[in-house]
């Protein structure tokens, strides 16, 4: 049976969870498999609006298994936080969800050391500051990572914390300086709290890959959430200026052990402009003013992170980076989101190529300090006034529109099978 896997091939915040959503009554199982609580994604029902940073969108459709993989760190009281939101919305959240005993777990001095990372101006990277980068660095340093599983034993956790966290406390007093406050965190309190966590996630930690192999051989058909862009890719993207896990489909086999054979279809998201947030290297960034076309793309498409609430970075969109990333991922079709917000335009532009130090180049650096001094090559085509939000079809479509389209198609080579010109589920334009 054929499963599918959605990724994003910019900076993130493509619209995957529509996608997601839109797709996911094709499917019986969804597995998000990267990522912590600094991914957001929305979902639009009608006036119903639903925003999720760690489970997965399918988890709004009952008849879906949603799967939490053990490629993702989780922070307990976020997990509980969205489960509790979602079922005061009427929301059936149980038998449904599957949270990998592998997952590792953050912890509150994740948090305060990244913190004090961030703080120092030459350390900083931009980050959401939900201590998702150190507890990925104590799952692969080993001696100070915790996994889900371990929580459901006390007295393991126990002897865990009181081993671990010492070593924590020196680090992260450490990393205090001017008026911080010195840290004492005391393992036996912060062990209390988390084995109150474990008695409410208890029913949902599972072993998750035994679950997806089951599944796949019952001929049950799953599809793959990716958290954040490709370009975040911590081996792929614009590194350092990228998030701790893999985004690109490669990291499945790693992030919930499904090796790719299982993969038929790779669905690439991208806006139909691009966007990103924190610090790095941004071509096609419209840093324009307040009366921009960079801030009025933010405005319109409303370009604020879902979890942090931090305005996105704006600029055109990037085919170089595009081509790279469904390069990357394998892309078999493209989905185009947020065609809307570029109504009202004169022109539009593409970005189709750079000039690195003055001399033209048509492909990614794959080094970030010399992305940095990449220039853009621009393509402009026609703009459009139509209001693109009433589009149900394809023949509603300006054609100006669907030269844009086109155009994007053209020059990554791959067809575009999805046009979405609003939020709701309804403004999805298949071609």
């Amino acid at each position: 049976m054929a499963s599918t896997c959605v990724v994003g091939l910019q900076w993130g915040d493509e619209a995957k969870g529509k996608i997601v959503d839109v797709i996911g009554d094709q499917h019986d199982l969804v597995v998000r498999y990267n990522g912590g609580a600094n991914a957001g994604h929305t979902v639009v029902w009608g006036d119903r609006i639903f925003k999720l940073s760690l489970l997965p969108t399918g988890i709004l459709k009952p008849h879906l298994r949603s799967v939490i993989g053990n490629g993702l760190v989780i922070y307990p009281p976020k997990l509980l936080e969205e489960i509790r939101t979602l079922r005061a919305a009427g929301v059936k959240v149980s038998d449904n969800l599957a949270v990998s005993d592998h997952a590792h777990v953050i912890f509150p001095y994740h948090l305060e050391e990244e913190r004090l990372i961030e703080k120092g101006s030459d350390a900083g990277i931009g980050t959401t500051g939900r201590g998702i980068g150190p507890c990925y660095q104590d799952k692969v340093g080993r001696i100070n990572g915790v996994r889900m599983g371990e929580l459901l034993y006390p007295d393991h956790l126990r002897t865990r914390l009181r081993s671990i966290i010492p070593r924590k406390n020196v680090l992260i007093n450490s990393l205090a300086s001017g008026k911080d406050t010195l840290h004492d965190y005391n393992p036996d309190a912060v062990c209390d709290e988390y084995l109150r966590y474990a008695d409410e996630l208890k029913p949902f930690i599972t072993d998750t890959t035994r679950l997806l192999h089951d599944n796949l051989k019952a001929g049950k058909r799953i599809i793959f959430e990716a958290a954040q862009g490709s370009l975040l890719d911590i081996d792929h993207g614009t590194y350092p200026y990228v998030t701790s896990s893999n985004s690109l489909p490669g990291g499945i086999w790693n992030g919930c052990g499904v090796p790719a054979k299982h993969i038929s279809r790779i669905i690439g998201v991208v806006k139909a402009y691009t966007t990103r947030v924190g610090k790095g290297p941004f071509p096609t960034e419209l840093d324009d003013g307040p009366q921009g076309i960079g801030e009025r793309i933010r405005k319109i498409g409303r370009e604020f992170g879902t979890v942090t609430g931090r305005p996105r970075r704006t600029g055109w969109f990037d085919a170089v980076a595009v081509r790279y990333t469904s390069m990357l991922a394998g892309v078999d079709e493209i989905t185009v989101m947020l065609l809307d917000v570029l109504s009202g335009l004169k022109e539009v532009a593409i970005c189709t190529g750079y000039t690195l130090d003055g001399k033209p180049i048509d492909h990614f650096p794959s080094d970030v300090f010399l992305l940095d001094r990449c220039k853009p090559i621009y393509e402009t085509l026609p703009g459009w006034d139509e209001d693109l939000t009433i589009a149900r079809k394809k023949s509603d479509l300006p054609k100006a529109a669907l030269k844009y389209v086109d155009r994007i198609a053209e020059l990554l080579g791959i067809r575009v099978s999805i046009v979405s010109v609003g939020p709701d589920r309804a403004q999805t334009i298949t071609l």
